[in-house]
């Protein structure tokens, strides 16, 4: 496992290929999302976010995932599609991935290794958010409950100190 986030890669949903490196010097905000789950109007908060701070140099990266009672059913079309139907949604979406497990994807099993959390590093629920700095070394966890305007103290300082 590598020891900085900017060596991981993902792909969005439309297959393109992207280095977190051309986030460095970003805030990033990462997020497993899914479109079936009673926390899927944190959409609309993402995307407000999103807008909002966009040209202060944050990044809103969701990432799909279906490990939770199947409630993001659909392929990477189709959730774009959804997503920006809904919610308006413009930020970049990653592929499907899974956050948990032996298949969860590198960029996953480094921000649970690096934030902990309450499950030994599990990720619990569809919405969890993890907000990195724009050195890419302080990475702050939250739960899937804590709705993203909840975010935007932490966001403000960040972006202050970049």
């Amino acid at each position: 496992m590598t020891n900085d986030l900017y060596d991981l890669t993902f792909t969005t949903n439309k297959g393109e290929n992207v280095s977190l490196n051309q986030y460095a010097g970003k805030a990033i905000l990462i997020v497993n999302t899914a479109s079936k789950c009673g926390l899927t109007p944190q959409y609309e908060g993402l995307q407000s976010l999103h807008k909002k701070y966009e040209s202060d140099g944050l990044v809103v990266i969701g990432f799909p995932c279906d490990q939770f009672a199947h409630q993001e059913p659909g392929n990477d079309t189709d959730i774009a599609e959804f997503c920006s139907i809904n919610y308006g949604v413009d930020f970049t979406l990653s592929s499907k991935v899974d956050v948990n497990g032996s298949k969860a994807h590198p960029i996953y099993k480094y921000l649970k290794k690096k934030s902990g959390g309450l499950l030994g590093g599990l990720i619990k629920w569809n919405f969890t958010k993890f907000l990195v700095s724009p050195d890419g070394k302080t990475i702050k966890r939250y739960a899937p409950t804590v709705l993203p305007s909840a975010l935007e103290a932490d966001i403000s300082s960040y972006l202050a100190r970049s």
